[in-house]
């Protein structure tokens, strides 16, 4: 974990590359409590049996599921002190390259692509990278924006 004592510290340094993460397997559990948070139930994420004839040979996490591993993946991967908070303020670009079938392991590593000064603290665009183990293509590219708050 990359530790910048201060939002000034953290500003100086665009560009920098953060990571990897720790390989984290995705379990048919964690698809299925997903599947129930979500309300979103489709046979190739949820039913092994009916998936394994299925087009990618058994059961795969929901794209949203390997997206909303972001926070716990950016926690992995850098700290900043001296802030009162980080707000999640969206995405500017996701896409889904790679199916993540159940019983595979990701991680993340991540640029600092962009750090603007905002009121009363500063905006930072991240390009997070959701690498899948053994792949030649990644899980997940994604554009996140934090605001950070002095």
């Amino acid at each position: 974990m990359q530790i910048y004592p201060t939002l000034e510290d953290f500003t100086g340094a665009v560009g920098a590359e953060l990571g990897p993460t720790d390989w984290l397997e995705i379990t048919q559990d964690r698809v299925n409590l997903f599947a129930d948070a979500t309300d979103d139930h489709q046979w190739i994420h949820v039913d092994p049996e009916r998936a394994a004839s299925g087009p990618f040979g058994g059961t795969i996490a929901h794209g949203l599921l390997t997206l909303s591993l972001l926070p716990r993946f950016m926690h992995e991967l850098y700290r900043v002190d001296g802030v009162t908070m980080a707000i999640n303020y969206g995405l500017n670009k996701v896409r889904f390259i790679s199916p993540v079938p159940v019983g595979a392991k990701i991680r993340a590593r991540s640029t600092i692509a962009d750090i603007t000064a905002v009121d009363g603290g500063a905006q930072v665009s991240m390009v997070t990278t959701i690498e899948l183990e053994g792949a030649a293509k990644p899980a997940a590219v994604i554009e996140s924006i934090i605001r950070y708050v002095k």
